[in-house]
């Protein structure tokens, strides 16, 4: 690990040398990606340097147990003992960030909700949910842009697509893929009975022109009238798409805008970020040769999270997380779901990392 720290604080010097030259890259794409490579391992050699700062402290005193003062061999010790467990800490804090990042942590995300088993009161959880995650996207300084809707008749959400976009948008919200159970008494109930309903949630990176070739033969586009809510000239022109990949028989459709062309811009926007998500899944499982990790697969299916309102708690099954914070949860306050889910996850990679 140690060798390695060498090599990128000699790459990390390299870079800033780069960059305060007088005659700095004039081709703006080629400074970006030095600024970014910079900025990256800037956190990495910061740690660095306290780290080797505390490992020679601790050396200086451990030459000091052998000096003939007693005061001064006993107050080494104690400098030793103040400071192994910091210098530990940095040592895990290295390690982890050594262990290679996902490419995709820097993506926008596109986010998807659907209503499951449990009629209107699905629709509405699946409201609530995406409440939940734009609020959070606000509380961020994200931007949310809604890509495609489907209202249920009492209100709620039958489905909604959305772009977020934000810095590392996707390394935040990319472990909340995967069925959400609510449990609380319907406002349709007239007998107080609690119900289960469920909405299953999808993030996704969002895809790139460059991420995805998406080849014109693969590709089928159909235009038809746009129905349900949106105004008198929306549903008075074809203008509606429905774009079906070929070779995966994935479907994506669009209808929110007036405009046949944003309809497909927006339609081809979320096929390329599924077909990246589904180009990831089936990487991810190759390269876990089927080893699940402990914080889920993704899996839409896969229960994750369930929010029981008549006891004001939110459990994360993944990690045995409770908190009795529901209505902050629902507000936004996702970050301590956030920070357990990461840690499991680094958890992981350092498991995976040690059995290589």
């Amino acid at each position: 690990m140690f060798a390695k720290l060498e090599n990128l604080k000699r790459t990390y010097e390299d870079l800033e040398r780069q960059l305060a030259a007088p005659e700095a890259p004039a081709d703006q794409e080629r400074y970006r990606r030095l600024t970014k490579a910079h900025a990256d391992l800037k956190v990495v050699m910061e740690i660095f340097g306290r780290y080797r700062e505390i490992k020679n402290q601790i050396a200086e005193s451990a030459s000091l147990l052998q000096d003939g003062d007693a005061a001064i061999r006993e107050m080494a010790r104690e400098e030793i003992k103040k400071l192994e467990p910091e210098a530990a800490r940095l040592e895990q804090e290295l390690t982890l960030l050594l262990i290679p990042g996902d490419p995709l942590d820097d993506k926008n995300i596109i986010l998807e909700i659907r209503a499951g088993t449990g009629g209107e009161e699905a629709a509405l959880f699946a409201a609530d949910l995406f409440r939940m995650y734009a609020r959070y996207a606000e509380g961020r300084g994200w931007k949310a842009e809604i890509l495609g809707l489907s209202e249920a008749t009492a209100g709620g959400y039958k489905e909604i697509i959305a772009l977020l976009s934000g810095n590392k948008a996707y390394s935040y919200l990319k472990y909340e893929s995967g069925a959400h159970r609510v449990q609380r008494v319907p406002v349709t109930e007239s007998q107080g009975r609690i119900h289960t309903s469920a909405a299953t949630v999808a993030i996704m990176p969002e895809a790139e022109e460059a991420d995805v070739d998406l080849k014109p033969d693969d590709l089928r586009f159909d235009v038809y009238r746009s129905s349900g809510p949106g105004g008198q000239s929306v549903n008075t022109t074809d203008s509606a798409v429905r774009i079906t990949h070929i070779p995966t028989g994935i479907t994506v459709s669009c209808q929110d805008e007036k405009s046949q062309h944003k309809n497909k811009a927006k339609a081809l926007k979320v096929l390329r970020s599924r077909l990246l998500q589904a180009e990831q899944d089936r990487l991810h499982s190759e390269q876990a040769e089927n080893r699940r990790s402990q914080v889920g697969s993704g899996d839409r299916s896969e229960r994750i999270r369930t929010y029981n309102f008549p006891q004001g708690r939110v459990t994360d099954h993944r990690v045995n997380l409770t908190l009795y914070k529901l209505e902050q949860v629902m507000e936004g306050d996702l970050q301590e779901i956030i920070d357990a889910l990461t840690t499991a996850a680094q958890a992981e990679r350092l498991k995976a990392q040690s059995e290589l």
